[in-house]
């Protein structure tokens, strides 16, 4: 298979958790979250999966340098997991009060960070840490901003 640069070699990330409470999970993620049920199958053995679908996924890598900086803006010092998925959405604050409702804990409250953007981050079902987020400008606004790059 030959690779041609302007082409992603990879069609799509997909994140596999295993999590106990498969009904909880499945009712946090897709009914109060709202990803979209793309998939699902049962197996042998009371075997289960759902795939919902997250909208376009990133791979975001960062220093612990950044994690940090991210874990003093998002969650007032609060450390982070190791991974963290994050989700944009239409309106945090609103998002981030339906999953509480639906029984995440929050861990902070949203608020708008430095990079122009309202974040709130919480602990949901799976034992996934779990950071919500709204943008407030363009991708073409954040690149002319002082150490932003694409």
């Amino acid at each position: 298979m030959t690779h041609d640069a302007n082409t992603p070699a990879v069609r799509q990330l997909r994140l596999i958790v295993e999590t106990e409470d498969f009904e909880a999970a499945v009712a946090f993620y897709r009914d109060a979250l709202g990803l979209p049920q793309q998939a699902a199958f049962e197996g042998e053995g009371d075997a289960k999966v759902v795939i919902l679908n997250a909208g376009a996924a990133t791979l975001e890598l960062a220093n612990p340098a950044q994690v940090r900086m991210i874990d003093d803006v998002e969650a007032d010092g609060r450390p982070s997991a190791r991974l963290r998925i994050a989700f944009e959405v239409d309106d945090a604050e609103q998002t981030t009060r339906t999953l509480v409702d639906a029984g995440a804990e929050l861990i902070a409250e949203p608020r708008e960070t430095p990079w122009r953007s309202v974040n709130s981050r919480l602990a949901a079902p799976s034992d996934l840490q779990v950071t919500v987020f709204q943008e407030l400008e363009s991708p073409e606004e954040r690149e002319r901003r002082p150490g932003f790059t694409s």
